[in-house]
C-alpha cells in the first residue's frame, strides 16, 4: 500500500515512515526540503516538494501531519496567519488530490490538536466536549473542517486531535529536558492545568489503527488515557530525570513573555481518548511514569 504523508519528515511523521516501511509499505512523503528529509526516512520512502507530485502514485491513503510549530513565540497577526495558512494550504492540496484522482484514497487521517477544545478547566473532555471559543481552538476547527471536505469525494475522514507527543529526540522533551538536567525544571503558573500526553509509538499505533479500521471516522482524542496536571507532569519528569524540579515560572512571567500564546503553557483540557477506547485501541503507554521510563531508560 502506498501512503501519502505530509510532514512526513517531523517528529512523528518519521516514526510513522518507519512503521509503514517494516509493515511492507511505501511511505510518500511530502516536503519542503526533500533533499533534508530523505537523510532522516528510510530509503524505501519517496520524497517530493508537493502533494500534487504524486498525483500518479495513486495513493491508497493519506495522512496529514503539516502545519507550523504552534508553541513557539508570540502570536502576532503575522503568526497566527502563517499558523493557519501552513495548516489550511496543504489540507487544501490534499483534498483537491482526492477530487482529481480516478480513484481517490480509501482514507485521510487528518491532525488536529488538543487546543480544539481551547480552555475547559478540570472538567473530563471526550470528543462530544463543547469547545471553549478561542484562537486555538478556531485555528483546529478551520484546520478540522478543510479536512472534512474530502469526504465529498468518497474519502474516509478521520481526525486525530493531538495531545503532548512524548519522546526522545523531539517533541516538548526536547524543550523541557535540558532544563530539568540542570535542576531548572518547575510547574508553569499554579500547575493545576491539565496536559493530556501520548507517547510517539502510541500516536503512530492510532494512526495505523485508522488506517486499517474501515468503519472508523470523525474526530479522535490522540492521547494516553491518563492525562496529568502540569504540576504531576513536572514532578514525574523531575523524578525520571532524578533531579529537582522546584523552580516554577510565574503565570504573570510567562504572560509578558508570551503573550496570547502563553494560554497554551497556563490552561489546559483533561481530555480522554473516549472513541479509541470504545474501539479497542490497546495503548502500550497508559501512564506517564511507564513512558517517561521508556524514554529515558531506552
Amino acid at each position: 500500500m502506498k501512503v501519502l504523508i505530509t510532514g512526513g519528515s517531523g517528529f512523528v511523521g518519521q516514526r510513522l515512515c518507519k512503521a509503514l516501511v517494516e509493515a511492507g509499505h511505501i511511505p510518500l512523503v511530502v516536503s519542503r526540503t526533500p533533499d533534508k528529509a530523505r537523510g532522516r526516512l528510510p530509503e524505501q520512502a519517496l520524497v517530493r516538494e508537493s502533494v500534487a507530485d504524486f498525483a500518479e502514485q495513486a495513493p491508497s491513503a493519506i495522512v496529514n501531519l503539516a502545519g507550523e510549530p504552534i508553541a513557539e513565540g508570540r502570536w502576532t497577526d503575522k503568526k497566527k496567519a502563517e499558523l493557519l495558512r501552513s495548516r489550511i494550504d496543504v489540507t487544501r492540496e490534499i483534498v483537491e488530490l482526492c477530487a482529481r484522482m480516478k480513484e481517490p484514497p480509501a482514507v485521510l487521517v487528518s491532525a488536529s490538536a488538543v487546543g480544539y477544545y481551547g480552555n475547559q478547566g478540570s472538567r473530563e473532555v471526550t470528543e462530544q466536549t463543547t469547545p471553549h471559543d478561542e484562537f486555538a481552538h478556531r485555528l483546529c476547527r478551520d484546520w478540522e473542517a478543510e479536512a472534512v471536505k474530502a469526504k465529498d469525494h468518497g474519502v474516509r475522514v478521520a481526525i486525530l486531535r493531538i495531545g503532548l507527543v512524548l519522546d526522545a529526540g523531539g517533541g516538548m522533551l526536547a524543550k523541557t529536558t535540558p532544563l530539568f538536567k540542570l535542576g531548572l525544571g518547575g510547574k508553569l503558573g499554579d500547575g493545576k492545568q491539565y496536559m493530556p500526553w501520548v507517547h510517539r509509538d502510541d500516536i503512530v499505533a492510532m494512526i495505523l489503527f485508522l488506517i486499517e479500521r474501515e468503519d472508523l471516522s470523525g474526530p479522535f482524542n490522540a492521547s494516553a488515557p491518563n492525562p496529568v496536571t502540569n504540576a504531576e507532569f513536572t514532578r514525574a519528569l523531575g523524578q525520571a530525570l532524578n533531579r529537582p524540579a522546584v523552580l516554577p515560572a510565574p503565570a504573570l512571567a510567562l504572560k509578558l513573555a508570551f503573550g496570547e500564546m502563553s494560554r497554551l503553557l497556563l490552561t489546559g483540557a483533561k481530555m480522554r481518548p473516549k472513541r479509541f477506547e470504545e474501539a479497542g485501541f490497546s495503548f502500550r503507554y497508559e501512564r506517564l511514569d511507564e513512558a517517561l521510563d521508556a524514554i529515558f531508560r531506552s
